[in-house]
């Protein structure tokens, strides 16, 4: 962990923390007032921090989105989610740099870029997109302000403050959350009206360069360019049919004429492409969908009156949709017969696996799960959704250890997720090694951002005769750095003006 510093005070932080790394600022009404739409200020960014520490912030702004947002840990929408980034950011100047795509469960047409190359996107977003390629603009736009370091340009003002507590500030400007929600997002921008109205030329030209170097991703990736000024175009629509009700993507980030015109010359460069988009982008949709209406008898109801009068924009999402659906109800033979015939067409898609594995669980045969699972990791061995199937799967069947192995595996290549140490403990615990299976909840609970949860049982795993020297001096060794951490906390709370 880093050392502690001379703190600044938290308005000069908030002056200068990268607002203007948003495409799409979650709204907060006392932040709004203050129209908080900050420019970059300096260019020096590669000097003011390393690689290691942009990652250690970005993981702590992390902790303290998940202690204050719906972060979801569906590991099928997260898998699409990560793949589609991934596929962005490997055509782009990113490439070869960590990032990590993650939903936020809320109806807001939004998203966000954190420290560290971590970018949120709310549910609300991804169901408001008609392609896929629109969808892929967002992030495209998202991975440019990472990429062209329009955050991190802002970190030298901030450069003496702790990780942990630049990190919560940091999230509670961005989400208007954590920390005591609105009232700390006015706190730390109190008085900078004046310094934002003179800078806010700046963040137009970050914004303007984020779409042209997005813009040019999305040509790279395969995607449509256009899908960038058209999504745009169609937001501004919206403001003649909100009224007093935008959303937030208008209310945040106002979306020009010329922006939008800007954005449209810079995508007619390119040639047009005629895409239909993946499978699993309508797979993701159609799966919030229907997890959007409670009964499952109803959502079926609905998606095959869908299906019945055309209303889709893929046939094998909607029969996907009502499969899960059915899931839902316990009725399976008739998603049964589905997700075969759909495999057959698909045999490799993650999310046609995973539902038909859950049935084979539900019918009580956790070994044709299982092979089918691992059938599944040989083709795509870094997948969320096969990886955390599987592990519940041999769980459930008592088989703790082939379940630890897939989980450590796969956390040597996400190293923070917190579902993977949640299934560690569980697994650990039923192979009769409760210290260790403290440990793994402790990294679950530092992750959520519940320190004095972290710290608890860390405690209860050295109570235990179990460990060894060289255990024990690790476990006391962590347990020092979150209580130093904690320390950190308490002292910017005691502080708070």
């Amino acid at each position: 962990m880093s050392s502690p510093r001379t703190a600044p005070t938290t308005r000069s932080l908030a002056a200068r923390l990268g607002l203007s790394a948003l495409l799409f600022l979650t709204h907060s009404p006392a932040a709004l007032s203050l129209n908080t739409d900050l420019p970059d200020l300096g260019n020096s960014a590669g000097s003011v921090m390393s690689p290691r520490q942009e990652r250690e912030l970005g993981k702590a702004f992390m902790r303290s989105v998940r202690s204050s947002q719906k972060v979801m840990d569906d590991p099928l929408l997260t898998d699409y989610l990560q793949f589609l980034g991934q596929k962005l950011v490997n055509s782009s100047a990113g490439h070869g740099t960590p990032f990590s795509f993650f939903l936020i469960e809320d109806p807001q047409i939004n998203a966000f870029a954190g420290p560290g190359g971590y970018i949120g996107v709310y549910t609300g977003l991804l169901l408001t997109t008609e392609t896929e390629s629109e969808l892929a603009a967002v992030l495209a736009h998202e991975i440019a302000h990472v990429t062209q370091q329009h955050l991190m340009r802002t970190w030298e003002s901030a450069s003496n403050m702790t990780i942990p507590n630049a990190a919560i500030l940091l999230a509670a400007v961005l989400l208007g959350a954590a920390v005591g929600g609105d009232a700390a997002a006015a706190a730390a921008i109190g008085g900078q009206a004046a310094l934002i109205q003179q800078q806010i030329n700046f963040t137009r030209a970050n914004e303007q360069e984020a779409d042209r170097v997005g813009i040019e991703t999305l040509a790279q990736t395969g995607f449509e360019p256009r899908a960038m000024p058209s999504f745009f175009d169609r937001m501004a629509k919206a403001n003649r049919v909100y009224a007093s009700k935008l959303p937030e993507f208008l209310m945040t980030h106002p979306v020009t004429t010329s922006r939008t015109a800007d954005a449209m010359g810079r995508a007619e460069q390119y040639p047009y492409r005629q895409t239909t988009g993946d499978l699993r982008y309508h797979l993701a949709r159609v799966n919030l969908l229907q997890r959007q209406i409670d009964r499952p008898e109803e959502a079926v109801r609905e998606l095959k009156l869908m299906l019945e009068d055309g209303r889709f924009r893929n046939e094998d999402a909607m029969r996907y949709g009502i499969a899960l659906a059915q899931i839902r109800a316990k009725t399976l033979e008739a998603p049964t017969q589905a997700l075969d015939q759909l495999l057959k067409s698909h045999p490799n898609t993650a999310e046609f696996i995973v539902s038909r594995a859950e049935i084979d669980a539900l019918k009580g045969d956790n070994a044709a799960a299982l092979r089918r699972l691992e059938a599944g990791l040989a083709d795509s061995p870094g997948s969320y959704a096969l990886n955390f199937t599987y592990a519940e799967t041999a769980l459930a069947a008592g088989q703790p250890a082939s379940a630890a192995e897939k989980l450590r595996r796969f956390l040597d290549f996400h190293s923070d997720e917190p579902r993977a140490y949640q299934l560690l403990a569980r697994a650990a615990g039923d192979q009769g090694k409760p210290a260790q299976g403290h440990e793994y909840l402790a990294e679950y609970y530092y992750l959520l951002g519940d320190l004095k949860g972290a710290i608890m049982q860390l405690e209860i795993a050295l109570k235990r005769g179990e460990l060894n020297f060289y255990d024990s001096s690790r476990l006391e060794s962590r347990l020092a750095e979150l209580k130093a951490e904690q320390d950190d906390e308490d002292d910017k709370k005691n502080t708070k003006p």
